[in-house]
């Protein structure tokens, strides 16, 4: 992690074939690691305490996926949070009002909000209220690009194959229970994708010895619920992995369980691009008679 400059020009990186060849996207929004030298001033945490907002790793989980185009995010999720919608503002935040109108949910009111207002364990991320254009800037330069990106590349994929799917890659802490999921896959209740999809994606995690889970605790955020369009042929799911199996959580390094989640995702990747086109999920015809 370190520090960046201001010019915000490069705030995520794009691999793989990027002309629709492949039905697939995947992509990684918190696992970025660099801030925007401003944000120093204005931040009361220190790296360790910031990380602990990130997916840690989760870029490099999708190393191994060949061709298929993978989106990652650049900066760090306690800078601004790509997997919420631009409005999910909290206007207590800003020293003045803001020239947009603000949505409260339950994910601003917890203080995660697209700008958090706190990082992991409640810390509070600022020195003092923020400037209206602050949120503005963050926006403009990133948070609309790669949403519009990652449109871009869905419907040239849809256009071509007539689907398309969208993978949303994040880690987890592991959560309560005796044998809780080490998997979550989220398709907002069954709205974002289409089941045979999902019943494909669960039983790829579960041939891998993992306990997998729906749509609880995490059934996908402002990404899955933006771009799935089951009816258009545009699928999104969002993955959750515990992220005990593939790093050391207190010294946030991998260890030795990081190979098989790699290959894990990038045997999903070689999986969807083979199988999708026997899943029915391009829109259905209408009948010529409307």
């Amino acid at each position: 992690m370190q520090f960046a400059d201001d010019s915000l020009l490069s705030g995520f990186s794009v691999s793989g074939d990027t002309d629709g060849r492949w039905p697939l996207v995947m992509a990684s929004p918190h696992s970025g690691r660099d801030y925007p030298a401003d944000f120093l001033a204005l931040t009361r945490l220190g790296f360790a305490q910031l990380r602990r907002a990130e997916d840690p790793m989760v870029d490099a989980l999708l190393d191994g996926v060949a061709a298929v185009p993978v989106l990652r995010a650049r900066y760090g999720r306690a800078w601004l949070d790509l997997n919420r919608a631009e409005d999910e503002l909290d206007p207590a935040m800003f020293d003045a009002p803001l020239a947009v109108a603000a949505r409260g949910t339950d994910r601003v009111a917890a203080g995660l909000g697209v700008l958090p207002r706190v990082a992991a364990q409640g810390l509070e991320i600022y020195r003092r209220r923020l400037a209206p254009d602050e949120a503005r800037r963050r926006l403009a330069a990133v948070h609309r690009p790669w949403h519009r990106r990652i449109t871009e590349l869905l419907a040239r994929a849809q256009a071509r194959h007539g689907h398309a799917v969208l993978i949303d890659c994040h880690s987890m802490p592991q959560p309560a229970g005796a044998q809780p999921p080490q998997v979550v896959i989220g398709d907002r209740h069954g709205t974002s994708a289409a089941a045979g999809l999902v019943d494909l994606i669960e039983q790829h995690f579960r041939g891998h010895g993992w306990r997998v889970a729906r749509n609880l605790p995490y059934a996908g955020g402002h990404t899955t619920e933006h771009h799935g369009q089951p009816a258009a042929g545009i699928h999104a799911v969002q993955i959750e992995i515990d992220r005990q199996l593939y790093m050391d959580i207190a010294r946030f390094t991998p260890h030795a369980g990081f190979a098989a989640v790699a290959d894990a995702f990038a045997g999903l990747a070689t999986l969807l691009v083979a199988r999708a086109p026997t899943l029915a999920l391009a829109p259905a015809l209408r009948d010529a008679a409307e």
